[in-house]
């Protein structure tokens, strides 16, 4: 008798092959963009979140998002909330460390 199989088996689904790694492919300002998740225990940097313009820490899951013929130059590291909320933000404002956010 043969070993029980815990997984279904399933042939491999086709994955994009953007040069970066993969990811879902999400239309944004009528441009292709691929978006990756990253896991805390994968970020090991500091990055600047180009949503909110504050630090996304290491250790903290976020998302990575390029356009699909962009480059290494072009990903950004983004906060899970500000990717989802990118189309309802106006325009970045910026303000010095200190002042108040009203």
């Amino acid at each position: 008798m043969s070993p029980r199989r815990n997984r279904p088996h399933r042939p491999p689904e086709p994955e994009r092959d953007s040069g970066f790694g993969h990811g879902d492919v999400e239309e944004w300002q009528g441009e292709d963009w691929v978006v990756r998740p990253v896991a805390g225990a994968a970020a090991a940097k500091h990055y600047r979140c180009p949503g909110c313009d504050q630090e996304i820490p290491p250790g903290v899951g976020h998302v990575v998002a390029w356009r699909e013929h962009g480059g290494v130059d072009d990903r950004r590291h983004w906060h899970r909330a500000c990717w989802n909320a990118r189309d309802r933000r106006t325009t970045r404002v910026q303000r010095s460390r200190n002042a108040p956010r009203y």
